[in-house]
């Protein structure tokens, strides 16, 4: 097994890889408009190359279709040989058109779909509810209470969120660990709206989604432009509206990667957690194991400052709200 660093999560005793592996493409053919999900040997070997390739965190969802992927994890960490304790889980409450006193009656769903694998962080998925935050942020609270769960995090809330929930954990005895929000070199919002500079301020560790943009950083879209016809189609119409705009980037990523005998997605990956110390960590998916084996090895190189500077300035313009 590759040794990746570990780095602390928040104010909590987790500590994770920088990278882990984004479960969203494990929901069957929920949503097949956005992925093809692989067949669950392909889910197993997948998994074991992450594993082996040093990522001890793997995140997933209720809404990831209605459990499909929290069973699909489960069964292949299993076939991996792996114990409760042996891996982090992170999953997440579906709130939309619900109360926080869901939070509690659907959590056994939770558990028998991760079954044997206990959830360590428990997040809030988006900022849509029929309750307060207050309210979600004490049904969350009652689960650390009983030891359900080991910490908290959200999804999607803005700075005032994000820190009226901090502020309501933190009156129960607790802190919010993370916020899981959509963060790129093609979507740098977080960077610009308070998000960002909140969760330094409050040790809160930001999880990126979507960190390759959902693989349009990895250059091929740009070498290949019939290839975006190929794709599901609500990536496909993200995709060619930002294929343009983005290339001087992906070109300069490419050209990056080449210097460390990398791809463009593993220089993407590696300034992503990287650019913001210890604050950022990245949850990129993988439908194949060569990707998978990609994203570990995203932190086996160190890019010089001159690079680092030169991705930064090229991707300033996504700072901006889409």
């Amino acid at each position: 097994m590759a040794n990746l660093k570990r780095i602390p999560v928040g104010k909590s005793d987790l500590q994770l890889s920088p990278i882990g592996l984004g479960c969203w493409q494990f929901s069957g053919k929920s949503m097949s408009a956005f992925w093809n999900s692989p067949p669950q040997d392909e889910i197993n070997a997948i998994v074991k190359a992450s594993l082996d390739g040093g990522i001890n965190w793997f995140d997933t969802a209720e809404m990831y279709g209605n459990g499909a992927s929290e069973t699909a994890l489960s069964a292949a960490l299993q076939a991996a040989g792996r114990k409760n304790g042996d891996v982090v889980i992170a999953t997440k409450w579906n709130p939309i058109l619900r109360r926080a006193a869901s939070i509690a009656k659907t959590f056994p769903a939770r558990e028998q779909h991760l079954a044997p694998f206990e959830i360590d962080l428990f997040q809030v998925h988006l900022p849509y509810s029929f309750s307060s935050v207050e309210a979600q942020m004490n049904r969350m609270a009652d689960l650390l209470d009983a030891k359900k769960i080991k910490t908290v995090g959200v999804s999607n809330f803005n700075e005032r969120k994000m820190r009226l929930a901090h502020k309501i954990l933190k009156a129960r005895g607790y802190d919010l660990s993370t916020n899981q929000m959509r963060y790129s070199l093609l979507d740098r919002r977080i960077e610009k709206d308070g998000v960002m500079a909140a969760a330094k301020e409050l040790n809160i560790s930001i999880i990126a989604y979507s960190p390759l943009a959902q693989g349009l950083l990895g250059g091929k879209y740009h070498a290949d432009a019939n290839a975006v016809d190929k794709v599901p189609f609500m990536r496909r119409r993200s995709f060619k509206s930002r294929l343009e705009k983005s290339r001087p980037l992906v070109e300069a990523l490419v050209e990056i990667a080449q210097n460390y005998n990398v791809t463009a997605s593993q220089v993407a990956l590696n300034w992503l957690v990287t650019f913001n110390g210890e604050t950022v960590l990245a949850i990129p998916g993988a439908t194949r194991v060569e990707q998978a084996k990609q994203n570990c090895n995203a932190m086996s190189f160190a890019m010089t400052t001159a690079e680092i500077s030169r991705i930064d300035g090229l991707s300033k313009t996504f700072m901006e709200k889409r």
